[in-house]
């Protein structure tokens, strides 16, 4: 694939309840043909597998704490192909890599170069994966405001959304005699239904709202191409998070929001949660 490929289109950042899309297909890749950048980024790849790159993508690929969607892609004609793993391209900036496997014949065709397919997201899997990541910045929210004042040295610094292992990590420790506290100012939050909302900020926007402390690093993976903005996602009532993941409409829709354990290492703290 050749540099001068084009940024992928990220549909899902402006319709996370887009679950199908028409788009052109822009190249086809033997997973062994890849960079080996890019091999590094699928831990299930094989010689069976191909990677297609795509004018635009329903897919999130994984990254933020959120797993990649799966789904599948169909021709005009009939072909398919089978989504396994999405990943950002390791090697072009802002392409968006679909890992699968071509079928739907005895002998499957690939894809072309120009051909318009349509694909199709995993539903269930993409309302899931919703529910954890928006569930996990509710998390955050309830205890900055809840522990911020009372921990030394707090501060939000990553989280994981994966179905099994769901948390959110925090500089400081957290004693375990918050954990009731915490999963009260959860609860609240959820029953509250605040509205979830997504929005494009400059650095200027961050400032002008009093959270400069939000601008992303330049280490952050949320680099920009000229012009663009950064994606955030405001729980109104809470907080903003810069975010690039997909999310429900509002905190209700995160389902019961179980606040599992808190674990200390290293002057760090991760609560774990789980959604039902």
């Amino acid at each position: 694939m050749s540099s001068a490929v084009a940024r992928t289109g990220l549909a899902f950042h402006h319709n996370a309840k887009l679950y199908t899309l028409s788009t052109s297909v822009v190249a086809v890749t033997p997973f062994q043909a890849l960079a080996e950048t890019n091999r590094q980024l699928f831990k299930t790849g094989s010689d069976d597998d191909f990677v297609v790159v795509t004018s635009e993508t329903l897919f999130h690929p994984q990254g933020g704490g959120q797993p990649s969607d799966t789904g599948s892609m169909e021709s005009m004609d009939g072909a398919t192909f089978t989504v396994s793993a999405v990943r950002m391209d390791g090697e072009h900036d802002g392409q968006v890599l679909h890992l699968g496997r071509f079928g739907g014949e005895s002998q499957p065709r690939r894809f072309s170069a120009g051909e318009r397919v349509t694909q199709s997201l995993d539903v269930e899997k993409r309302l899931l994966y919703s529910r954890l990541h928006t569930a996990g910045h509710v998390l955050g929210a309830a205890v900055r405001h809840l522990l911020e004042a009372q921990v030394p040295g707090f501060d939000e610094l990553k989280a994981s959304h994966f179905p099994d292992s769901a948390a959110c990590e925090f500089q400081g420790l957290i004693e375990g005699k918050w954990k009731d506290g915490i999963q009260a100012r959860v609860d609240d939050y959820v029953a509250r239904a605040m509205p979830v909302e997504i929005d494009f900020w400059s650095e200027d926007d961050f400032r002008a709202n009093g959270l400069a402390r939000l601008i992303p690093s330049p280490d952050s993976g949320l680099g920009l191409a000229p012009g663009e903005k950064y994606r955030v996602v405001k729980i109104i009532g809470a907080e903003v998070y810069p975010c690039g993941g997909t999310h429900v409409d509002s905190t209700d829709l995160c389902g019961k929001v179980g606040v599992r354990k808190i674990s200390r290492s290293k002057g760090t703290s991760r609560v774990s949660y789980t959604v039902s």
